[in-house]
């Protein structure tokens, strides 16, 4: 039993290592085009740079969308040759490009994203984005509310325990910390810009999804499954003890919303490659139910986990590109 479980545990670490080699492969085999960034303006064509369409309004969060311009066009066809679009918004090397170049500049790019995230209930109260928010907060609500009926099921059963030691809370973790410095090696190794970028903005949003975590964690205090003797598993909140990077806090799941925000970056710049969303996605699963299963959360505190994973990598990370 013994070495199943070590086989199963090596051949995670491996797929955790193998996964950006084969993505990078695919975008950079012969006779195929690097992945394109998420807003298609690789490349300019020879005319006059005169913005024609904007994209009016704002995201959740507050993040402007990008203007187009009529000079900006998708990448040229095999054989044609058209002149940068570097220092323009949404090209590699543009504005936001750049930034990510620096430890320095990173670390504004973080800070700024936190005043983005932070005002967000601020403009639900003010009657923007009202319609997810609401959506968001009744869903987990009645997750919440079934938490004490479903819970005790995985204090009972045994069936999970390979699977508990394959996804354990230290390997995942550590595989979260090593994926984007893994991606952003392959990606200098092979000289694929697109994918060091990809890297660079993975580690951004996962250090953006962990602060939010720990605030959260730190303001509602909730109690671990595993914490709670008494088989109460409905008064739960605000017991458990505060503190920055300690074991506290249930809500909302750190490893998923970590785990989904670096798989939304790479789901939706390699997004041409239909299995990749697939692989991002279903490997952030499978962390959010170890989470489960291991008795380190609620089920709730991995929908509300994986649902904010997604919305800052999407709404905020990409939404700069």
């Amino acid at each position: 039993m013994r070495g199943r479980t070590g086989n199963r545990s090596r051949l995670l670490l491996l797929y955790i290592l193998v996964f950006p080699a084969a993505a990078f492969g695919q975008s950079r085999a012969p006779g195929i085009e690097p992945a394109p960034p998420i807003f298609p303006f690789t490349t300019c064509a020879a005319i006059p740079s005169t913005p024609v369409i904007g994209l009016l309004g704002s995201t959740p969060f507050g993040v402007p969308l990008v203007e187009r311009k009529a000079s900006c066009l998708p990448g040229p066809s095999p054989g044609q040759s058209f002149p940068s679009c570097a220092g323009q918004a949404g090209a590699p090397g543009g504005a936001h490009g750049a930034s990510l170049g620096s430890p320095k500049l990173f670390a504004g790019d973080i800070v700024h994203d936190q005043g983005r995230i932070w005002v967000f209930p601020w403009q639900v109260a003010h009657g923007r984005h009202w319609k997810p928010a609401l959506a968001f907060t009744l869903a987990t609500a009645g997750l919440v509310e079934l938490d004490p009926r479903d819970t005790p099921y995985f204090r009972r059963t045994q069936s999970f325990a390979g699977f508990n030691n394959s996804f354990s809370s230290l390997k995942t973790g550590l595989g979260e910390g090593l994926f984007p410095v893994g991606f952003f090696l392959v990606g200098r190794v092979r000289g694929d810009s697109y994918a060091e970028k990809t890297a660079l903005l993975a580690g951004e949003a996962l250090a953006d999804a962990e602060i939010v975590s720990e605030v959260m964690k730190n303001v509602d205090r909730r109690l671990r499954p595993r914490e709670i003797s008494n088989g109460d598993f409905a008064d739960t909140w605000f017991k458990a003890g505060g503190g920055i990077l300690i074991d506290r806090g249930s809500f909302p799941s750190g490893h998923a919303i970590g785990a989904f925000a670096m798989a939304t970056v790479v789901a939706e710049r390699y997004r041409q490659h239909r299995w990749v969303p697939w692989v991002a996605y279903g490997l952030a699963s499978a962390v959010g139910f170890s989470r489960i299963t291991l008795q380190a959360h609620f089920p709730s505190d991995i929908f509300a986990g994986a649902v904010l994973g997604y919305a800052i990598s999407h709404y905020v990370i990409l939404r700069k590109q």
